[in-house]
């Protein structure tokens, strides 16, 4: 069962790898300054004409490179709060952590009144920061003595803070002057603005260093997703694996949204997705989750770039308008 397992997986991953190439593809040719298929690679090899550099080095390739970072980040993100939470519907941006992100994010800008690329590296700390005391606010008001954290309250208390926190951006939003208002609309929107190869690197070391650290997990993910008198029959701690595992979520969750802005429902569809095509599984489906993940950020920015000529479409709104139909689907599949 194994080995049946693992050759699906193989067959997966080599498809949807494909998918994915072709919709990086994609990603790097249309716009607004479209690059011919054909001189994609006489362009990477340094043989394209100044436009085509430029357009190619300087604006697609960041762009896809920190879709596709921030895409497998918030899989993972949502994977890891699926198992842990044992919920399918858990999602970073549906219990609050994305928007415990953005408030993090939204007073660092207001406060520090500079050019926001000069922050790259400090963006993601920030919405950690946040992000975190927001998740660890979620884990206290969710614990119950000598029961631990029950998962379905754990995303009602998470629910209720998004919404506090949405209240909180609405107050701050009120308080800004005007130019401050269109990045933070922006940031709520889902519009890609950390598009800067600065912000690229911003994002690899917490994908350096939580990718691995969840793979390595995966069996206690598997155990955690289980009923908890079978984790603690297995003499695990349920506890310190969950805040553990909680900590790393969060973490790739606040990297991502600080450079995406509110793109919800990618941690919430890549996961199950995934599971549906190789099985539940965390050592089988999360390397075809992270494809996925990517896949569909930059699917969804590539057709808000070029589905209305004269404007550009938040990522967020386009993820948001296939998310919402596939939560609700499986809002009615676990009710």
């Amino acid at each position: 069962m194994f080995k049946d397992g693992r050759k699906k997986q193989r067959k997966w991953l080599i498809l949807w790898l494909i998918v994915t190439l072709f919709i990086f593809v994609m990603g790097i040719s249309l716009g607004a300054a479209s690059v011919s298929i054909d001189r994609i690679i006489p362009t990477l090899l340094g043989d394209g004409s100044f436009k085509e550099s430029f357009v190619l080095f300087s604006v697609r390739l960041p762009r896809i490179f920190v879709l596709a970072a921030a895409g497998m980040a918030l899989a993972l993100a949502g994977a890891v709060l699926q198992g842990v939470t044992r919920n399918d519907l858990a999602d970073p941006g549906m219990i609050g952590i994305s928007a415990g992100a953005g408030v993090g994010i939204t007073i660092f800008y207001l406060l520090v009144k500079g050019d926001l690329p000069h922050f790259a590296y400090v963006l993601p700390a920030v919405g950690f920061c946040s992000a975190l005391l927001t998740a660890l606010s979620i884990y206290f008001f969710s614990y119950q003595r000598n029961k631990g954290v029950h998962p379905v309250q754990f995303i009602l208390v998470g629910v209720g803070v998004a919404s506090a926190l949405s209240g909180v951006m609405m107050v701050l939003i009120s308080s800004a002057e005007r130019s401050d208002v269109q990045f933070i609309a922006q940031w709520l929107a889902g519009n890609v603005w950390g598009t800067d190869w600065p912000f690229f690197w911003a994002l690899v070391p917490w994908l350096v260093l939580g990718i691995p650290y969840i793979f390595y997990k995966a069996n206690v993910l598997n155990v955690l997703a289980m009923t908890e008198q079978t984790a603690v029959g297995l003499g695990m701690n349920i506890g310190r694996e969950r805040l553990r595992l909680l900590i790393v979520a969060v973490a790739l969750a606040a990297a991502a949204v600080s450079i995406t802005g509110g793109v919800a429902f990618i941690g919430l569809m890549a996961p199950h997705i995934a599971k549906q095509l190789v099985g539940p599984r965390y050592q089988f489906f999360l390397p075809l989750t992270l494809l996925i993940g990517a896949s569909l950020l930059m699917l969804a920015d590539t057709i808000g770039r070029v589905a209305i000529a004269s404007a550009t479409v938040p990522a967020g709104i386009v993820v948001a308008f296939i998310g919402a139909p596939y939560f609700l689907y499986l809002l009615r599949k676990n009710v």
